[in-house]
């Protein structure tokens, strides 16, 4: 009589009381049911993130374009493999994109350079436990990137405990100057941010530019300096390079050839009929061949010719420019492909 009719304070607060007592029914029991789900569906739509970055970082592709928009129809690299994903898995598609809260979509720029970065420290990390407490040696080089920013490239070179020896991409690290103070003091920032004590190193290989390998204020003296093992070991490649430029500079008759060769280059690149008429004339010679069995068939042989042009700091690219014809032919028979009066 006391607790009264249903609609009464005293039977509302039974009835409550009798909903809390019953496990099923308490507010933790529905909270854990509702957080099991959205774990699940998290991890679904971060695992699919990150397996599409994955992908794209081993690729080596971009991630984003100039238009992702919903109405857009290619809506770049990231999220067109997201969507292909969902569409050849059910788990996938009912957690991302359209059927993920709106402000879980884990498809923005910064979370993309999120994990994007967590896989770069999980790969350099793995090489650091590679080494362990192994001796090793650094290859170091500058550049200047698009943005005209000067940029520090590392590569670690250590024998692992198989007896394999590895050459290992460390990183790239931004510098405001080249001088070689600077380029020790990125060296030993690295080196500090992944507990590699310059004591282990061994080696240091350089190229020729005066700030790495200048005998009193180089980087390879001030790194001598604190270590005397560092062995320093002139680039092979770089050398003979400069052999290679440096002997043919000298020689009127290859001077000259060459000095043709990047005139015939910069005569046909720069038009678009030109490069049409070097292709045709290319595909003719191509065919003619291959009906005279003068060249073999295979995947990938004999492909649409494309032109590259002469650099002295990369040799191999005087030999893909005179790789113009299939045959060694005088570079006179390259000028006939084009009117050069036109």
């Amino acid at each position: 009589n006391h607790v009264g009719d249903h609609d009464i304070a005293h039977n509302m607060a039974q009835r409550k009381c009798e909903a809390l007592l019953n496990q099923r029914q308490s507010i933790q029991t529905v909270i854990n049911k509702q957080s099991d789900v959205e774990k699940r569906e998290y991890r679904t739509h971060l695992n699919a993130s990150v397996d599409c970055i994955c992908f794209l970082q081993r690729q080596g592709l971009a991630f984003r374009g100039h238009d992702e928009s919903k109405d857009s129809n290619n809506q770049e690299n990231f999220l067109e493999l997201l969507q292909f994903l969902a569409k050849h898995n059910e788990e996938i598609d009912k957690a991302v994109l359209k059927n993920a809260f709106e402000n879980h979509q884990m498809t923005s720029p910064d979370i993309q350079k999120e994990i994007a970065n967590a896989a770069a420290i999980d790969t350099i990390n793995a090489i650091i436990k590679d080494i362990r407490d192994s001796l090793f040696a650094i290859i170091v080089d500058e550049s200047r990137d698009m943005s005209t920013k000067e940029q520090l490239e590392i590569v670690l070179r250590y024998v692992d405990k198989l007896g394999h020896v590895n050459e290992c991409f460390l990183g790239i690290t931004h510098i405001y100057n080249t001088a070689a103070v600077t380029l020790k003091s990125a060296i030993e920032e690295v080196f500090n941010k992944h507990s590699l004590s310059i004591s282990r190193l061994r080696g240091q290989g350089y190229n020729e530019v005066s700030n790495m390998r200048d005998e009193l204020n180089g980087i390879k003296t001030l790194i001598l300096k604190d270590n005397p093992s560092t062995c320093y070991v002139h680039c092979f490649a770089h050398q003979l390079q400069l052999t290679l430029v440096a002997v043919a500079k000298n020689h009127i008759q290859i001077a000259t050839f060459f000095n043709l060769v990047a005139k015939v280059f910069n005569i046909v690149g720069a038009s678009c009929k030109r490069r049409d008429i070097f292709r045709e004339k290319h595909s003719v010679e191509v065919i003619e061949a291959l009906k005279n069995n003068e060249i073999s068939t295979s995947r990938g042989l004999n492909q649409e010719m494309s032109l590259k042009g002469l650099g002295d700091t990369r040799w191999s690219s005087q030999y893909g420019a005179l790789a113009l014809q299939r045959k060694d032919q005088d570079i006179v028979n390259a000028m006939k492909l084009v009117d050069i009066s036109k």
